[in-house]
């Protein structure tokens, strides 16, 4: 088939383009190469060097409706990648976050709506992101969906979760498709537009839609440098500089981290595989992994003993706990994660080694956030 891949030189992108061409699938990729995830020397970066003469390449913006409609001639199947990306950014970035996601997803499927194409799927890549705080189980076997948390509660040093009318400790459960769906930040609400979009609109005109909600993705080539990057990426960087690890709230907070090379192979399916159209899957590996457990395996891992303080501070935007619920995705497409945490884990941090440290403006970014009062 040919398939266009937008963000195609990115982390996720690049490496689901080289599995698509080596499977047989002819791959065109539409990527800006942003600055912020490629550097100053884009066309050095990793994800452009590894696509570049792989695949057909055009660069420019899914804004842009010019380059859209040309990278989209001919081709069978999108999968639309292309996102700003970034919890903490968004919050005070609005414009760009809701332009770019948003704004670039309404073109591509208007162009779809209202031009000649050979486009029969769209895939969408969603976000955990979209549900927000993740589903909990109460002491009387109700399922409830946390509020998102005050400001007054986590300066208080409480960060866990409450549900009103319910007393007592809640038990964190699976995030499953049919949860409910808050987002707690811009990025998540965007994510949150994009999905629904495409899967609003394409069986409308025709065209089956996928939207495959990632957990959080990890592993090698995922951008050192970049601060909004992910919390792996950002601790190695650090570790490698013989940087103190500022951790933030309690350490407690746990994310389902998802191995790249997995998101792959499920985003494969949901090319492919017939049973994925005008379906929602979630994409990680079932398993919760607390923020001070990442940061002592990169130090043990990374040979390399920094100073890892539980400071208190906060992000406003930020959620407790999530992960993801993989019953329907292994019981649809047969998928199931190959690499767990340790696995994955060491495979990034032998790449990151290979790599070496990078400059970053980590720093500068907690700055910029403590300015605009998002981080406490």
């Amino acid at each position: 088939m040919k398939i266009l891949v937008t963000g195609g030189a990115g982390f996720i992108g690049s490496r689901l383009a080289l599995r698509l061409t080596a499977i047989g699938h002819e791959v065109t990729v539409l990527d800006n190469l942003l600055e912020q995830i490629h550097g100053a020397d884009p066309e050095q970066s990793e994800g452009y060097r590894a696509i570049a003469d792989k695949t057909r390449f055009f660069r420019g913006t899914v804004t842009d409706r010019e380059t859209l409609e040309k990278a989209l001639e001919g081709q069978e199947v999108v999968v639309h990648l292309a996102a700003e990306t970034g919890t903490g950014q968004s919050m005070y970035q609005i414009d760009r976050y809701s332009e770019v996601n948003i704004g670039g997803t309404a073109r591509l499927l208007d162009i779809l709506a209202n031009s000649e194409h050979s486009v029969k799927r769209v895939v969408v890549a969603s976000s955990r992101s979209i549900y927000g705080e993740g589903r909990y189980r109460s002491q009387d076997g109700r399922f409830v969906y946390p509020d998102h948390r005050s400001e007054a509660a986590m300066a208080s040093g409480d960060f866990e979760v409450t549900h009103p009318g319910v007393d007592g400790p809640l038990e964190l459960v699976a995030t499953d498709e049919g949860s409910k769906i808050h987002p707690s930040s811009v990025y998540g609400i965007t994510k949150q537009v994009q999905e629904q979009m495409v899967m609003t609109v394409c069986p409308s005109i025709g065209i089956e839609g996928v939207a495959l909600r990632y957990q959080n993705v990890f592993g090698p080539g995922q951008s050192l440098s970049n601060p909004y990057t992910g919390i792996l990426s950002i601790f190695s960087n650090l570790i490698m500089q013989g940087k103190p690890i500022n951790i933030f709230e309690d350490g407690e907070e746990s994310r389902d981290f998802v191995f790249v090379d997995d998101v792959v192979e499920a985003t494969v399916l949901g090319v492919e595989h017939p049973s994925a159209a005008n379906e929602v899957f979630n994409v990680g590996t079932g398993v919760p992994i607390t923020v001070m457990t990442v940061a002592q395996t990169l130090s043990r891992l990374l040979e390399t003993e920094v100073p890892i303080a539980i400071s208190g501070n906060f992000r406003l935007g930020d959620i407790r706990h999530n992960y993801a619920d993989l019953t329907k995705i292994g019981d649809v497409l047969g998928f199931q994660p190959v690499y767990d945490f340790e696995a994955g884990i060491a495979r990034l941090a032998a790449w990151a080694r290979d790599t070496g440290p990078q400059r970053s403006t980590y720093e500068e970014s907690l700055e910029e956030m403590r300015r605009k009062g998002l981080m406490k």
